[in-house]
């Protein structure tokens, strides 16, 4: 089960007391945020992509959407989302519950700049119904970040 990869992740870090369990969905930011009573900008929601044939994860704010001109300069191609069949297989986590925690090897992690503005975050644990809340410097000690990045733009 995902969230018990997470959950192990975690441990290594001391942070697995941290993961919040919900018994409603909070697959999406607005889902999420209204669980666990944050605003939806605080959502780090996880992103997959692949990059020429390798898979990478960005996290992002709840507001910020992809721009894509940003990303094509940072990772030298052309944001291509993972299919909605292929992320449980390319990450280890379902879509609604992928975040860094317990992922596959050989995958990169970036933490896109629209993160900065928080002093805590809420990523999703490994499902649909979780979220673990972590300042900046936690998720940078226990995502495996690779960088950080900008590339989005906030939604109005």
């Amino acid at each position: 089960m995902a969230i018990e990869q997470a959950r192990e992740h975690l441990k290594k870090f001391n942070y697995e007391d941290k993961i919040i369990e919900f018994s409603e969905n909070t697959a999406t930011v607005e889902l999420a945020a209204i669980a666990v009573g944050c605003e939806p900008k605080q959502i780090a929601k996880t992103m997959s992509f692949d990059v020429n044939g390798k898979t990478i994860l960005v996290l992002l704010a709840g507001d910020a959407k992809v721009d894509n001109s940003k990303y094509k300069q940072t990772f030298g191609a052309k944001a291509k989302m993972l299919g909605f069949d292929e992320v449980e297989t390319r990450v280890g986590h379902r879509v609604g519950g992928v975040c860094p925690f317990g992922i596959k090897e050989n995958i990169d992690v970036y933490l896109d700049s629209s993160l900065k503005r928080f002093d805590y975050v809420y990523p999703a644990a490994g499902n649909a119904n979780s979220a673990v809340k972590l300042t900046l410097a936690e998720l940078e000690t226990c995502s495996g970040y690779k960088t950080w990045v900008d590339v989005s733009k906030i939604r109005e």
